[in-house]
């Protein structure tokens, strides 16, 4: 069988394939909640309990589909989540209700929990600690890039037809790339077209102290006692309010602050998830410049984080700006911004945590992300009708500054233990 070159990165392009239909689809309600809101009569704060039971699901879900996945195994286990969300959002269909809808959201937001543990996990088993960021970084556009294609193509389907059909059409792409995903994936020991070239060359470069063999368990309870589980998990806790509200609310801002239309919604509001795909890619390639430039990588990935969170600031200024289009555009730097941190804080999970507990530190780190994003969006469906939206995209600005913070407090980089031997003899043998 003929070898494919750099098999690897076919394998991270497939996650961003899958990856993008899975940000579509949630995506989806976000520019679809005016219509939605308009013709079924739902309110603002059931339509915040609509949002919040996504990401309530989704909370308590990263934790269970990352063990889930390192249990049951990368291929079958992702395949599985993927259906069930295509067939959750095909659902959103059958119901007008809130009650119905947040159902829906519930089941998809806990399958859909599955994403982010399942593409860390395959960026550290398919890529060198060196390349391990911008493998991320490239798989993680597809939450900007799904999140950008939604506007236009649920516009579409809405003024082609319905808000319903939008939802049909968006879970028929998930059920497609399900099996996409279980047809193309191959683990890099099953991989018959990796090159024994390429697979040597991914095997080198990844740490070696990181490694698990088959018969060692994944314990949550080792995850929870480290300290560098805390500092991403607080920083993600701090980061992804931003994200949750470029997802759920800025449509929403657009047409009640900015007066868009549907049909300038669909012009506009992709505008900061191409931005945030920029981000994506940028923060693994910020990162290696660094790292290599003799910056150690968990060092690199902690100044581009911080990086990311100075330019955050930027997006408090939507508070004061009167022009729309500058609004647009302070929202996409914010975009950009977060996900060239937040590419960050996911990768570090592969950076400090053994292969057998990628995927599950991942999810367990993303639910501190989601009950961040859980408590501003239920702050934001109480208050945004009484103090608007000024004052939240202020403490997005505020946020990350923490965040960063607690990264550089935190977090304590592991060291290979014949690397630190190798120092220490190094040490005596100068002194």
């Amino acid at each position: 069988m003929k070898k494919l070159k750099h098999y690897r990165w076919y394998i991270i392009l497939l996650v961003c394939f899958i990856t993008i239909i899975n940000y579509l689809d949630r995506t989806a309600l976000g520019v679809a909640a005016p219509t939605i809101m308009e013709t079924t009569g739902i309110t603002k704060e059931q339509y915040s309990w609509i949002v919040s039971a996504f990401q309530f699901a989704y909370t308590i879900g990263q934790p269970i589909m990352g063990f889930f996945i390192d249990t049951i195994g990368l291929k079958l286990g992702f395949f599985i989540c993927a259906l069930i969300w295509g067939l959750a959002t095909m659902g959103h269909a059958l119901t007008g209700s809130w009650q119905g809808l947040a159902f829906m959201r519930g089941i998809m937001g806990f399958s859909e929990a599955s994403v982010i543990p399942a593409g860390v996990k395959t960026a550290s088993t398919w890529f060198p600690a060196k390349e391990r960021g911008i493998a991320t970084g490239v798989f993680n556009m597809g939450t900007s890039f799904g999140a950008m294609l939604a506007p236009p193509l649920i516009a579409w389907a809405i003024l082609f037809h319905s808000w319903e059909f939008a939802f049909i059409i968006a879970g028929i792409l998930a059920i497609i790339a399900a099996f996409f995903w279980f047809f193309l994936y191959k683990d890099p020991k099953d991989a018959k077209r990796l090159s024994d070239e390429e697979r040597a060359y991914i095997e080198d470069g990844q740490e070696k102290h990181l490694q698990s063999s088959k018969k060692e368990s994944t314990s949550i309870k080792n995850i929870l006692k480290q300290r560098n589980f805390w500092g991403i998990g607080i920083s993600r806790f701090l980061a992804d309010p931003a994200w949750g509200t470029i997802n759920f609310w800025v449509p929403i801002f657009f047409v009640e602050t900015l007066n868009f239309s549907l049909k300038e919604i669909a012009m506009f509001v992709w505008l900061p998830f191409l931005m945030a795909d920029l981000g994506c890619l940028a923060s693994g390639f910020v990162a290696k410049f660094l790292n290599d430039r003799g910056i150690s990588l968990i060092n690199s990935r902690r100044i581009t984080f911080t990086i990311g969170a100075i330019l955050m600031t930027t997006i408090g200024l939507v508070s004061i700006v009167e022009n729309p289009y500058i609004a647009v555009l302070l929202i996409s730097i914010g975009g950009f911004s977060h996900q060239l941190l937040s590419t960050v804080a996911a990768t570090l999970s592969a950076d400090l945590f053994k292969k057998n507990e990628v995927a599950t530190a991942v999810g367990m780190a993303g639910a501190c992300a989601w009950t961040g994003q859980l408590i501003f969006n239920l702050f934001i469906g109480a208050f945004v009708g009484i103090i608007g939206f000024g004052p939240f995209f202020v403490a997005l600005a505020a946020f990350d500054l923490i965040g960063a913070a607690v990264l550089w407090i935190l977090i304590k980089e592991n060291k290979d233990p014949e690397e630190t031997k190798h120092d220490e003899d190094s040490l005596l043998a100068t002194s």
